[in-house]
């Protein structure tokens, strides 16, 4: 049975900047956000929110689990679709307030719409915005084609 999972006080400013001990910095409502990334590639897959508990779980079991803010609930990235994310590395920044995974995300993807990444769109900047909005309301381009069909996955 592994060791029950203490987080670290948090202390003055130099001591979370410049020590070992890991104190997450989580906000109001209890959650921490989480940016996942492949850890082969780099590219960025989601980025979603943790609380204690799925820190917890996530640390013990080495897969992703986040905390759903939508459902209210613990979400086991593929527990579902079976497209799970094993945990490679996990990370904070400097002031512990955000959490980075490095992941093998099993499957053909991580989005629920069916895609590799969650960020599949893209948004046009400088004079390429005014040439794809219209009538001033900002137009997003795919930039990824469908990796699964969700509808087969989440029956």
């Amino acid at each position: 049975m592994p060791l029950p999972i203490e987080f670290a006080e948090r202390g003055d400013k130099h001591a979370i900047e410049n020590e070992r001990g890991f104190a997450p910095k989580f906000g109001e409502d209890g959650l921490i956000p989480v940016v996942t990334q492949d850890h082969a590639s780099g590219e960025v897959l989601m980025v979603a929110y943790m609380n204690r508990d799925a820190l917890h779980q996530t640390i013990t079991i080495k897969e992703a689990v986040y905390y759903s803010r939508s459902r209210d609930q613990l979400w086991h990235k593929g527990a579902t679709s079976g497209h799970v994310q094993k945990v490679t590395e996990m990370r904070t920044d400097c002031d512990q307030d955000v959490i980075l995974l490095k992941v093998d995300q099993v499957g053909p993807g991580c989005c629920h719409v069916g895609y590799a990444s969650c960020f599949y769109r893209k948004a046009s900047l400088g004079e390429e915005f005014s040439a794809t909005s219209d009538n001033s309301i900002a137009q997003l381009e795919f930039s990824e084609e469908k990796t699964y069909n969700p509808d087969e996955v989440y029956q």
